[in-house]
């Protein structure tokens, strides 16, 4: 993605952390004909340390994604956290426009399918335990048959995180309007606030913003 290097975050923790808060992925891939192709889909981070990371997941099995996947291991997989408009009259001077403000991290992966039904039954066991780990009871209740009936109908895969960008854009940049814009933030929508929150953990000049939100 385009990427100015004020808004170019290094930060593995930063990256871990909202891949993990907003697991709700696009997984990117480019069909038969060479045509983009996009499934949306949750993905679950393993950190592997210096082995490095991979993310989990699955598609129905009617879904061509898969197939894809495996004829051209090579995709990308996009994140997107908290992200809201920003609008220009937070700057003291008018010669200013609007903009958007988010978090994104987007991963280069190599996919690796997991197709046999005892690896299909350990790969959702861990995805329960990221979700809902109380279902897990539920999930083996359920008995052999409806399990195996279940795991048929969806394809699962290891996508090996090969590299990684990480796009913090707050408007670093511009600290003329950062009380301004942090009042407004902390005031708003739930993804408004959030970005409030990342504000503060940047150590972004922030500290007198009640007042101005006060007057």
């Amino acid at each position: 993605m385009y990427m100015p290097p004020q808004f170019n975050s290094t930060d593995r923790e930063v990256a871990m952390e909202l891949m993990r808060s907003h697991p709700f992925a696009s997984l990117v891939s480019t069909d038969d004909e060479g045509v983009p192709f996009i499934t949306h889909l949750p993905l679950v981070l393993d950190d592997r340390g210096e082995g490095g990371w991979s993310l989990l997941g699955h598609c129905a099995k009617p879904n061509p994604h898969w197939r894809y996947l495996q004829a051209r291991p090579k995709a990308v997989a996009s994140f997107l956290g908290p992200h809201a408009y920003l609008s220009p009259s937070v700057y003291p001077d008018l010669a200013r426009v609007p903009t958007w403000n988010y978090l994104a991290v987007h991963c280069t992966v190599e996919a690796r399918l997991i197709e046999t039904p005892d690896d299909k039954d350990a790969l959702l066991k861990r995805l329960i335990a990221q979700h809902e780990p109380a279902y897990a009871q539920q999930w083996r209740d359920l008995g052999g048959e409806f399990q195996h009936k279940m795991l048929g109908g969806i394809v699962g895969f290891e996508l090996r995180v090969t590299a990684l960008q990480c796009k913090i854009k707050l408007n670093q940049h511009r600290k003329e309007s950062h009380l301004a814009m942090h009042a407004r933030y902390c005031e708003g929508s739930p993804d408004e606030r959030a970005l409030a929150g990342w504000m503060e953990r940047l150590g972004m000049q922030v500290a007198d913003s009640a007042q101005i939100g006060e007057s």
